[in-house]
């Protein structure tokens, strides 16, 4: 079973992101921001693939990101925002746009999960 990290800074939206992924039979952790985050990345089960928000206070969603692939270089990443004017090329992964579909958003999450490093 892949481990996810959903990290969104909006509770609804990270809860409502995360029962969509465990009823699709994934393990999640939430956090609600960098603080949080950083300490479940560098744990004991640190997870398959981050699913972050892109924009949230303190430490934007890209910047998380690039920690994180610096302490796990075979990390999956995939992006939410909802704004429209993102530098995509920052992106390790796809750009979701807010609100995503359930559909959307699992198979967003497998296609990451079966990419090649």
């Amino acid at each position: 079973m892949a481990r996810i990290l959903v990290v969104e800074d909006d509770e609804t939206t990270r809860h409502l992101m995360a029962r969509t992924l465990v009823a699709a039979g994934y393990e999640v952790a939430e956090a609600g921001d960098y603080r949080d985050a950083l300490p479940i990345l560098e744990g004991e089960g640190q997870g398959d693939l981050l699913l972050v928000d892109l924009v949230m206070p303190g430490v934007n969603g890209f910047a998380l990101a690039r920690m994180a692939h610096l302490r796990r270089r075979d990390l999956k990443i995939v992006y939410v925002t909802g704004y429209d004017n993102v530098p995509v090329r920052e992106a390790r992964g796809p750009i979701l746009r807010k609100p995503v579909l359930p559909d959307t958003l699992v198979a967003a999450v497998r296609n990451a999960l079966s990419a090649a490093a």
